[in-house]
């Protein structure tokens, strides 16, 4: 069982990674740059709010996961 959590670990690091690189380049920066009103806040929203807090959730999960903070033997 922690052979498989420290692979879902990496697969948590990967996914924040994706999800990271997606929420700049298509949420974050064009909305930004945008002239519309509408999507400038939406992208500050996305890029100041949003991303530390999936990004950070999933990295800090997949790491703790991957160095084995949630195996069977720290009881």
């Amino acid at each position: 069982m922690d052979s498989i959590k420290k692979i879902l670990g990496i697969l948590w690091i990967i996914i924040a990674l994706v999800v990271a690189y997606y929420g700049f380049t298509v949420f974050g920066i064009p909305k930004v740059m945008s002239e519309k009103t509408d999507d400038n806040v939406f992208g500050w929203i996305i890029l100041t709010v949003l991303m530390p807090i999936i990004v950070g959730g999933l990295g800090t999960f997949g790491w703790y996961s991957l160095s084995g903070e949630y195996s069977d033997e720290k009881i």
